[in-house]
């Protein structure tokens, strides 16, 4: 094997060790940010689902934000209440509940300081989703 091969695969294999350490780093620090928030909603709902630990922003691995921010999105079979970082990543949601007992849940949140998400759509595994917090109906 000739030495330039040899250093290629060296240089690889630092790369993607830099990548896999950053990337568990970025696990780590992300559940334990999206852990308080599941806890939150745990005290709050009596149900505390953990969503997402990482964020993928311009192909780079990053945990969730510590910022807790919550809105009410719908899914196919019902509505959930999300714990959310700045960026609209959810860190945590309660399990799938009728509308009027989702935004009960997001009420108490709000009530015990949460603010809420102010954007329309928040990001819940690999989809976006929009809020429906304010919506009449």
């Amino acid at each position: 094997m000739n030495d330039k091969l040899i250093q290629f695969k060296i240089v690889i294999i630092l790369l993607e060790g830099k990548f896999c350490v950053q990337y568990f780093q970025a696990v780590q620090q992300g559940k334990v940010r999206a852990s308080k928030s599941q806890m939150k909603l745990f005290n709050i709902a009596g149900f505390g689902m953990l969503t997402l630990t990482t964020k993928k922003i311009d192909g780079k691995f990053l945990p969730v934000g510590e910022e807790e921010f919550t809105a009410v999105i719908q899914l196919e079979d019902g509505f959930v209440t999300v714990i959310v970082d700045n960026d609209g990543y959810t860190k945590a949601q309660s399990k799938k509940l009728e509308k009027k007992n989702a935004l009960e849940i997001y009420k108490k949140l709000r009530d015990s300081g949460m603010q809420e998400f102010p954007k329309s759509s928040i990001k819940i595994w690999t989809e976006d989703r929009p809020t429906i917090q304010n919506n009449p109906g």
